[in-house]
């Protein structure tokens, strides 16, 4: 099955977008990863806990990012398995930090 992969720069065009209230990002990191950076408006679902926890993700395209885009790969692959659209981000979050866009970090209370 063919996941639709867009780059960091994409995103950060899709998140800049007046639309950008309906881009679902899900982070599928692990929670120390998200605390030290992350994508603002990230969603933590880490990698282990996506199969319980997909009846969480709304009914809607999904944008998938993992630290380089591998975990965020095998989530997409699983989810769209299950009925879901999504796209993987290439590079992910450390290609987002690295191409020097904002970040969000520390502890999220979750």
């Amino acid at each position: 099955m063919e996941i639709p992969e867009i780059g960091v720069a994409e995103l950060a065009a899709l998140l800049s977008d007046d639309l950008s209230d309906d881009i679902v990002l899900i982070d599928v990191r692990e929670p120390e990863e998200y605390a030290e950076a992350r994508v603002p408006g990230a969603v933590l679902i880490p990698l282990d806990t996506v199969p319980e926890r997909a009846g969480e993700l709304p009914d809607q395209h999904l944008y998938l990012i993992c630290a380089l885009g591998g975990r965020s790969l095998k989530a997409a692959e699983y989810l769209t398995a299950l009925g879901w659209s999504c796209t993987n981000v290439a590079g992910g979050t450390n290609g987002w930090v690295e191409a020097g866009y904002p970040y969000d970090f520390g502890p999220t209370g979750d």
